[in-house]
C-alpha cells in the first residue's frame, strides 16, 4: 500500500505543477491528494519497516506501559495520534499566515504603503531600478513576498511606461523579493514554516542569511545596471497618485502592522509561545485601531476598512492549498517514507549541501512549499538541530530558487498576471539574472 500513497502523492505533484495546462486548481488538487494519502495509511496493515522503526517504536514502548492493545488497535491509535500531531502543525503555520495576511490587507485598505511609495520621485532609470529593488528586498521582509511584490508592481506602472523597461522591473522585483523573503522569518512561507517548526531561530537566520540574500539581490542587479540606460518617460495616460483617495489613518495603520509583525519573533521570544499567537495579537490590535480610527465616516464606508472586509480579501485558497500539501507530506513523513528517502539520496550523492542546492533549483518548477515540508520530513531535528546549516541553507535555496522561472514562486505569477509578462521572455531576459544571483548568494553562504 505505501507504493500505492507513494504513487498518489506524485500524481497530485504533477497536476498540481501543470495546473494551468489541465485546468483544474492546484487547491483542489492538494485537499484530494492529503486526505487520500491518509485514508490509504489508515486502511494499510503496517509495513515492516514502520514497524521496525524507532519513531513506532517509541510511540508502542508509551502506549504499552500503561494499557495491554492488540497490534491492530496500537496502529489505529498510532494513526490518530500522528494525524493529531500533523494538523497541529499545519494549524499553527495556517493561523499564523491568515493573521499576517489580514495585518497587511488592512494596511492597504487604508493606504498605508502609500506612505512609502509616495516618496520614491527619480527619473533616472538605473537610480530608480536600485531604490525600488533594495526597498523590494527589505520590505519583502517585514511584510511577505508575494505581498510586497504586488504593492512595488503598482508602483512601477505609475513611474514606468515603458513597456520593455517595465517588463526588466518587473523581473527584478520578483528576484528582490524572494530574496528578501528569504532571510527573516516572516518573509517568505517556506521559512516561516522552518521557523515555526523549530529548526531555525531568528537572530541566527538573520545573521547568517542577510549577506547571501543581498549578494543574491545585488549581482544580478549590478549585471543589469550595465543594460539599462537613460530617464523615465512621462505616460501620456499615467495615473496620478493625488487622485486617489485618502483615508484618515493610512500612516497610523502602516506603523501599526508593521510594529504588530516586527514584533512576532520578540513576542516569541519572551513568553516562548507559538508565533502565531503573536500574530493574533497583533491583528487583534490593529482590528481596534481600524475601528476607532475613523469615527466620521458612516457605517457603509467604515465597512470598506474593516478588518472584516479585509478578511474577505484574504486569500483563502492558497490557504487550504498549505493545508492540503502539508497534510500530504505529513502523512509520507509518519510512514517514514520521507526518512528512508533522505537516507537514500545521502548514500547516492553523498553531500546534503548538493541535495539542498538542487531541491532550490528544482522549487523554480514545483512549488516551494511542498519540498520543504519533505525536507523538514526527511531530516531530524535529532540529527541536525536547530540552526544547523542544512536548515538555513534550505530556507535560503527554496526561497530564492523560485526566482529562476516566473512561475517557481507565488510573487512570480502574481507579477506574471499583473504584468501579462510572457514566460519565454522571462526564461530569456530574467532567468539568467536569476540563476548567477542564485550561485552568487550560495557560494557566499557555503564559503563564508
Amino acid at each position: 500500500m505505501e507504493l500505492y500513497i507513494v504513487i498518489i502523492f506524485v500524481l497530485g505533484y504533477l497536476a498540481i505543477a501543470l495546473e494551468h495546462p489541465i485546468k483544474i486548481n492546484k487547491t483542489a488538487t492538494a485537499l484530494i491528494t492529503g486526505v487520500l494519502c491518509w485514508t490509504l495509511f489508515a486502511l494499510d496493515v503496517p509495513s515492516l519497516s514502520l514497524l521496525e522503526s524507532s519513531h513506532y517504536s517509541m510511540f508502542a514502548q508509551s502506549i504499552k506501559n500503561g494499557m495491554g492493545l492488540s497490534s491492530e488497535a496500537l496502529y489505529r491509535l498510532f494513526i490518530k495520534t500522528e494525524l493529531s500531531h500533523v494538523l497541529s502543525q499545519i494549524a499553527s503555520i495556517l493561523f499564523f499566515l491568515m493573521g499576517a495576511m489580514t495585518i497587511v490587507e488592512l494596511v492597504d485598505a487604508h493606504h498605508g504603503f502609500r506612505f512609502i511609495t509616495d516618496r520614491i520621485k527619480t527619473k533616472d532609470v538605473r537610480k530608480l531600478l536600485w531604490i525600488i529593488c533594495l526597498v523590494t528586498f527589505f520590505l519583502s521582509a517585514i511584510l511577505d513576498n508575494l505581498t510586497t511584490a504586488i504593492v512595488m508592481v503598482s508602483l512601477i506602472r505609475k513611474l514606468v511606461h515603458d513597456k520593455e523597461k517595465r517588463l526588466f522591473f518587473a523581473g527584478m522585483i520578483i528576484i528582490a523579493a524572494n530574496a528578501g523573503g528569504a532571510w527573516s522569518p516572516i518573509g517568505d512561507v517556506t521559512t516561516t514554516m522552518l521557523w515555526i517548526g523549530g529548526h531555525i531561530s531568528t537572530l541566527a537566520i538573520i545573521k547568517n542569511l542577510l549577506a547571501p540574500s543581498l549578494v543574491c539581490l545585488l549581482v544580478p542587479l549590478i549585471y543589469l545596471s550595465f543594460k539599462l540606460k537613460g530617464n523615465l518617460q512621462e505616460g501620456s495616460h499615467s495615473e496620478s497618485v493625488k487622485d486617489e483617495v485618502y483615508v484618515k489613518g493610512g500612516k497610523t495603520m502602516l506603523f501599526i502592522g508593521v510594529g504588530a509583525l516586527i514584533s512576532v519573533p520578540i513576542f516569541k521570544t519572551i513568553t516562548h509561545l507559538p508565533p502565531y499567537m503573536g500574530m493574533l495579537l497583533g491583528l487583534g490590535v490593529i482590528w481596534v485601531v481600524s475601528e476607532l480610527i475613523n469615527p466620521d465616516l458612516d457605517e457603509a464606508e467604515k465597512r470598506k476598512y474593516s478588518a472584516a472586509n479585509a478578511l474577505s480579501r484574504i486569500d483563502v485558497s492558497s490557504v487550504l492549498f498549505f493545508f492540503g500539501i502539508l497534510l500530504a507530506v505529513g502523512a509520507l513523513e509518519s510512514m517514514q517514507t520521507l526518512h528512508h528517502f533522505a537516507t537514500y539520496l545521502s548514500e547516492l550523492l553523498g553531500d546534503n549541501r548538493i541535495i539542498i542546492t538542487l531541491i532550490g533549483a528544482v522549487s523554480a518548477i514545483v512549488d516551494n512549499v511542498p519540498l520543504v515540508a519533505a525536507c523538514m520530513g526527511m531530516y531530524s531535528l535529532d540529527v541536525y538541530p536547530i540552526d544547523s546549516m542544512i536548515w538555513e541553507y534550505l530556507a535560503y535555496c527554496a526561497g530564492t530558487g523560485g526566482s529562476l522561472l516566473v512561475i517557481g514562486s507565488a510573487a512570480g505569477v502574481a507579477v506574471m498576471g499583473m504584468e501579462k509578462m510572457d514566460f519565454i521572455w522571462y526564461l530569456k531576459k530574467i532567468s539568467f539574472l536569476a540563476l548567477i544571483g542564485y550561485l552568487g548568494g550560495a557560494f557566499v553562504y557555503l564559503i563564508f
